[in-house]
């Protein structure tokens, strides 16, 4: 007989790294195959520009959410819980929520870390206050060592399980590193927020541009209620770079992956994050990556081996980085071919899986 599980877990829409990871979790054969599997989605936000933002729909939907898990605890009696909270802000508190509910009801909890924030509100009393009782006995996934220093002050190392995140492996052998670009094609690949360093990289391209460089850089993915289709094409004016920059809007399946295999470098200068999807995707393509040393990102991109990194919030740190990869094909081309040899050894989502029913095995065994 398998063990009963249940998943409370983020699922698109809208897309953004914890929800792709959600819908992998859902759909393992691996998982599924070894535990009695059941999915409840946490996600209230419809949209991208709809996360962060209360309204009485979310707060209905949230009400009849808690009713739906406390019903299916009852009747299945699963033996753990997995959940994806969120570290800080508004969101916190309905994860609290949640996860206390889950606690009284006898059930036992592990959380896995998508994003991170616990350091940053935890000098707050009220979050201070909340954090004590969240993390008492409970157990943690992280995506990477270095994120570990988040949660420090309430967690045990014992207690904590590193789990990088993966992502399917095409094994695109036929693709080569070399793009052959007349002019080098830069490619930013995120949503349009300010954290995932938007205008820093508008910056920098305008940095290159007063220098010489000849390039094209094209931004690929959905607007938010940060920048919008409009504003964008205003701060691309306001440096005078549009005809080096294209925004073309999001994109998914063989329209992104068109992207990815005409680029010659990836650029993401993001200042908050914990391990994105992106860059793996970028190391599958064999494209170097030009990055910050920001959550988990130095356990992807070695710098000098796979890609460069960049200081964060420094437009021109960032220029000297591209500048020094459209300087030397050679160079390119190498850091592109490691990263994907990288991302076969430790990131396809086989991996992910297999480490991941570790941990779920392990801590239906543990005290």
């Amino acid at each position: 007989m398998k063990f009963r599980v249940l998943f409370i877990l983020h699922l698109p829409p809208p897309i953004h790294g914890a929800a792709m990871m959600g819908k992998y979790i859902q759909e393992s054969e691996s998982i599924n195959s070894s535990f009695d599997c059941f999915c409840i989605n946490l996600a209230t936000a419809g949209s991208l520009s709809d996360i962060g933002h209360i309204s009485l729909k979310k707060l209905l939907k949230y009400f009849f959410l808690l009713k739906h898990i406390s019903h299916v605890v009852r009747e299945i009696r699963p033996e753990l819980v997995y959940i994806t909270p969120n570290a800080g802000g508004k969101a916190f508190f309905k994860d609290f929520i949640v996860v206390q509910m889950l606690k009284s009801m006898g059930c036992k909890v592990i959380a896995h870390y998508h994003n991170k924030g616990v350091s940053a509100y935890q000098s707050k009393w009220v979050y201070n206050f909340l954090y004590k009782r969240f993390f008492s006995n409970l157990k943690v996934v992280l995506l990477a060592e270095n994120l570990y220093k988040d949660i420090a002050k309430y967690v045990k190392r014992e207690d904590v399980y590193i789990c990088p995140n993966g992502i399917p492996n095409s094994c695109k052998e036929e693709l080569k590193a070399r793009r052959n670009n007349e002019v080098p094609h830069l490619l930013f690949l995120s949503n349009l927020l300010i954290s995932k360093g938007v205008i820093v990289l508008l910056d920098a391209l305008k940095i290159l541009k007063e220098k010489g460089y000849t390039f094209v850089c094209q931004f690929v993915g959905g607007e938010t209620a940060e920048i919008g289709a409009v504003q964008f094409s205003e701060e691309v004016d306001k440096r005078k770079l549009n005809d080096r920059v294209a925004y073309v809007g999001r994109k998914v399946g063989e329209e992104k992956n068109t992207f990815f295999q005409q680029a010659d470098i990836f650029i993401l200068p993001t200042m908050n994050e914990c391990f994105p999807l992106v860059i793996l995707e970028a190391m599958e393509y064999k494209l170097p990556v030009i990055s910050t040393n920001e959550g988990g990102i130095p356990d992807m991109v070695k710098d000098g081996e796979n890609g460069l990194i960049c200081e964060k919030q420094n437009p021109v740190s960032l220029a000297d980085c591209m500048a020094e990869l459209l300087d030397d094909e050679e160079l390119r081309v190498k850091m592109g071919n490691a990263g994907y040899e990288k991302f076969c050894r430790e990131f396809t989502l086989d991996q992910f899986e297999n480490r991941m029913r570790d941990i779920l095995n392990q801590n239906l065994f543990s005290s």
